[in-house]
């Protein structure tokens, strides 16, 4: 009796713990054993997919000698800060300053995600609740372009580019931001979740398209335009915008850095710590908003 009673309490401590309710989640038609197991392969796949991320930050503080050894070491052994002072040497002597190059990135971020939110949001609210003729043949279309890389789509963009005589300016890279499929397709599969009874109660009501896509639609669907805004930030604060822009003073910060790989074999530090500022802002954004995109898409509760 006295170990039955012992093995309950083990139990139940081991309910309240974070593993316990994974492996024993009533929800789940997973077995005990199925449930570690599981648990193991999501955390080799962790640790690989990991291994980048420690690797990079760990060349970033990697003397000079310790970037050439061979084979490579995953750890630092002697870490330093030379690499940055290296960085930011040369970015205080670099001809356009550094707060131009940061302005750069920033405003064609900014415009680019916002543009292409609010674009995609408008095309994809008709598409999802709405049936017009063309309206399937339009879907289908949106889900084929997803199939083309940018590679494809590059010389075509530019002879646009071109045309309007928006080369070497900011919107050479804001403009086909905006046009990205996977905004649309996104959004208008998330909008089609959202019950269609909001949407005939705000008619009723007497609000307009626009206000039943800014205040219905866009808050229920808030998880996921946080997601595409993380998408396509992370798509515009690396992207050098070399095809575009050949102004100095117009050109990203990723331009910048990227100029500092074809500087010699003694800059190879200097190029590493860059990598890691590079990745540290998207980082640190999806860090911020992974609360919002993990939640579940708010709805009121009306099944249709």
């Amino acid at each position: 009796m006295a170990g039955t009673k012992t093995e309950k309490v083990r139990s139940l401590r081991f309910s309240h713990t974070a593993i316990g309710r994974f492996l024993t989640n009533k929800r789940s038609n997973r077995s005990v054993k199925g449930s570690l197991m599981l648990l193991i392969c999501l955390l080799v796949f962790a640790i690989i997919s990991l291994f980048p991320v420690v690797f990079m930050v760990s060349n970033a503080f990697k003397p000079i000698n310790e970037l050439f050894i061979y084979p490579p070491r995953l750890f630092v052994i002697q870490p330093t800060t030379d690499n940055f002072s290296d960085l930011f040497t040369i970015l205080e002597d670099s001809l356009v300053p550094f707060m131009r190059y940061l302005f750069n990135t920033l405003f064609i971020v900014l415009m680019g995600c916002v543009g292409h939110i609010m674009l995609a949001s408008m095309a994809a609210f008709p598409l999802s609740k709405f049936r017009f003729p063309g309206s399937a043949f339009m879907s289908k279309i949106i889900v084929y372009s997803l199939m083309f890389a940018s590679s494809v789509t590059a010389v075509p963009t530019y002879m646009i580019m071109s045309k309007l005589n928006l080369v070497d300016t900011y919107w050479a890279v804001i403009f086909p931001a905006f046009s990205l499929p996977l905004g649309l397709f996104l959004m208008k599969n998330f909008m089609e979740q959202v019950p269609t009874a909001l949407i005939d109660a705000a008619s009723i009501d007497g609000s307009s398209y626009f206000g039943m896509l800014w205040r219905i639609i866009m808050p229920a669907v808030k998880p996921a335009w946080i997601t595409l805004f993380i998408v396509c930030f992370q798509s515009l604060w690396g992207n050098s915008a070399g095809n575009f822009i050949y102004t100095e003073s117009r050109k990203p910060l990723a331009a910048m850095l990227q100029n500092l790989s074809g500087s010699g074999v003694a800059r190879t530090g200097v190029v590493a710590a860059s990598a890691l500022f590079m990745f540290i802002v998207p980082l640190a954004a999806f860090i911020i908003s992974q609360s919002n995109v993990m939640e579940t898409m708010a709805t009121s509760g009306i099944k249709e």
